[in-house]
């Protein structure tokens, strides 16, 4: 069985490697295909090739300001929400409940028509503030649902210490329950941001100047319009593509291994 198991590990082990083996190799390769194959000669062109305003440096910044800036939103939003339904009783609480549980399973395609004939309406279309506006939002009851449950860890007695000081809600919530639900805070903000910098049909279906568009729909211009890929270049915008991530994770990664270490504090 132990066996068998490693086999089921080494297998799923390579399924994710080998695509990133070949985004390496690839980049580095000016004669690279689909198949994953050590470079005839290893040379930078891709990346000289990618290195300027218009393919490489423009879209990225224009992926952080929108997935940035909806990332904003969406956890600002999800804090301030989340808090309530976790800690206070009320009669529709079980049902809108049960409406973000919904929501957080309904596809981004089945509402994007309406949403794009409302923005043709307020005059959002090809707006970078509807387009984070909108994502935001999109993403906000998958985070509601993470943060109510990390806000559910934290112990409402130490909440009643900072009331009986006279602290108010907002006090507590930003000076005691947020602190303690930092490592909470950081997963459900990488969640959040890689969901959207992923995202290519939103941005896609709002944003119609190129000078606007993020890294996720410009992706598609290293395709001909005859079918061919410049699939050296595309590996090597793939590895700028995925820093932002990386940076984030690394950065926001030594919150997540400190879990809640507050619980003794309401004993006593």
């Amino acid at each position: 069985m132990t066996l068998a198991a490693t086999v089921v590990m080494i297998v799923i082990g390579l399924a994710f490697v080998i695509p990133l083996l070949w985004v390496v190799l690839a980049s580095f390769d000016t004669q690279a295909s689909l198949a994953v194959s050590w470079p005839a000669e290893w040379s930078l062109g891709n990346f000289q090739a990618i290195w300027n305003s218009e393919t490489t440096f423009r879209p990225l910044t224009n992926s952080l300001i929108l997935c940035g800036g909806a990332t904003v939103v969406t956890m600002t939003a999800a804090v301030l929400c989340a808090y309530p339904f976790s800690r206070y009783r009320f009669r529709a609480k079980r049902p809108l409940l049960l409406t973000i549980i919904f929501a957080t399973g309904l596809p981004i395609t089945a509402i994007m028509i309406p949403v794009y004939s409302l923005f043709v309406r307020v005059n959002l279309i090809d707006s970078m503030v509807g387009a984070i506006l909108f994502l935001g939002a999109s993403a906000l009851p998958y985070a509601i649902f993470l943060t109510k449950g990390f806000i559910d860890a934290v112990p409402i007695q130490i909440e009643e210490s900072a009331w009986t000081e006279g602290a108010g809600m907002l006090r507590t919530l930003w000076s005691v329950v947020i602190p303690l639900m930092r490592s909470g805070l950081a997963v459900a903000t990488i969640f959040t941001f890689v969901g959207m910098w992923g995202n290519f049909f939103v941005p896609f279906m709002l944003l119609l100047s190129p000078d606007q568009l993020p890294a996720a729909v410009t992706l598609y211009t290293f395709s001909s319009q005859y079918g061919q890929v410049a699939y050296g270049q595309l590996a090597a915008f793939s590895i700028f593509y995925s820093l932002p991530v990386v940076v984030l994770y690394l950065f926001m990664g030594r919150s997540l291994g400190t879990g809640f270490a507050a619980a003794g504090g309401i004993k006593g």
